[in-house]
């Protein structure tokens, strides 16, 4: 592989700041610590401008190339998220998380790692005419980084031409990148429903009207929005991920609350999943002489790739690893990225970069997830490549 012999040697460098962002992990909107250290460390390597405040903690870096030839007036962005999940790491790894209830199991240590290495490098070289911005976005994970970054100025404030995102995937080999022309990632919805009944004593449920037995109705209902109210072609996901109800063994509760996750890639189909899970939910709680009151909250558009914009990123991707080491996806993903907001204003795309791990080995958003360090210098390189490539300086253009 083509990694860049200086992003080589820094590579334990790149290391270290990863593992002190597993150690010390922060929820979407409150990566104080970690904006800090991403700002500190821009400010080291000399970057033009460091912008923050969108997002509450998001951080851009102004990365200027050199003045001679080339396309002075044209820019990038490249973009990694910051922000990790509220789950109860159990790696019993040395770095493992020292914040009860919140871990980086997604990977996002090691994006923003990787990007800061391929900071580093660009401020160094300065490689390239035009500008680099490299954003650093908080809350990705639901709670809405990417919209609040664009709503409050992004594009506008950083006028770049196309903007770039990577994620780590864990499937594919080590050091291999798969790429998507068009939708690459589901649109999806935030699902809450509350069933309300009427609640007693155990001993005495006809007395009772039960949301537990209502709500495991419901769910095995909900299963038939897809199955039976989507054509076989399209593609479409409800899951209930949590149901909770009552605290004792013999007290029927007045009310029970599920919470479950809903994914598309076609907005029609996502308005017949919608439309289904609410006549579902009310209906039969209305069977039972209950009721269901349904939060259907889209926080997510499908993430589509611009065709043009992805075929710069595979040209970069086989710089760095090889063509051999490089193809398209086999198909879209249901998982959601809210980097598709951005893609939704301006042209750009989407890649992935496997961190290889097997099928018996956790994946994200598991408790003993970690990000592999063996792809921080691969994925820095690309993401310095790939600036190399689209912003030429004279004489150097492919």
């Amino acid at each position: 592989m083509a990694i860049i012999n200086r992003i080589a040697e820094f590579e334990a460098e790149m290391i270290e700041w990863r593992q002190d962002f597993h150690r010390h992990p922060e929820l979407g909107l409150e990566e104080h610590r970690t904006s800090a250290l991403v700002q500190d460390r821009l400010r080291a390597f000399g970057v033009d401008e460091i912008i923050t405040g969108m997002a509450v903690t998001g951080v851009v870096g102004v990365i200027k190339g050199a003045a001679q030839g080339g396309a002075p007036g044209a820019a990038i962005g490249l973009r990694a998220d910051m922000d990790a999940l509220p789950i109860e790491e159990d790696t019993g790894l040395p770095h493992a998380s020292t914040t009860p209830g919140v871990m980086h199991a997604c990977g996002h240590d090691g994006h923003t790692a990787m990007l800061l290495g391929a900071a580093k490098y660009l401020a160094e070289t300065r490689n390239f005419a035009g500008t680099v911005y490299v954003i650093f976005q908080p809350a990705e994970e639901g709670r809405g980084g990417a919209t609040a970054m664009v709503r409050e100025g992004l594009f506008e404030r950083c006028p770049m031409d196309m903007v770039f995102g990577l994620h780590n995937m864990p499937s594919v080999p080590e050091g291999q990148f798969r790429w998507g022309a068009g939708p690459v990632m589901a649109g999806g919805a935030i699902i809450e429903i509350t069933v309300t009944g009427k609640g007693g004593h155990g001993a005495h449920p006809s007395a009772t009207i039960d949301p537990i037995v209502i709500s495991a109705q419901i769910i095995s209902a909900l299963q038939t929005v897809v199955s039976r109210g989507l054509e076989g072609v399209e593609a479409g996901v409800v899951s209930i991920g949590a149901i909770n109800a009552g605290h004792a063994h013999n007290v029927i509760p007045h009310s029970a609350r599920m919470l479950g996750t809903a994914r598309w890639f076609d907005a029609a189909v996502a308005d017949r999943i919608e439309a289904g899970v609410r006549a579902v939910c009310t209906g039969i709680a209305a069977t039972f002489g209950a009721t269901a009151e349904v939060v259907f909250d889209r926080i997510c558009i499908p993430t589509v790739n611009d065709p043009a914009a992805t075929a710069l990123t595979v040209t970069a991707a086989q710089a760095v690893a090889g063509a051999a080491r490089v193809s398209e996806l086999a198909r879209p993903t249901m998982g959601g990225e809210d980097f598709a907001f951005m893609l939704e204003r301006k042209q750009g795309s989407y890649i992935m970069l496997g961190t290889g791990r097997t099928e018996a080995d956790p994946m994200v958003h598991h408790p003993k997830y970690d990000f592999n360090d063996a792809v921080l210098t691969t994925g820095a390189s690309y993401w310095a490549t790939l600036a190399e490539q689209l912003l030429p300086r004279a004489g150097d253009e492919l």
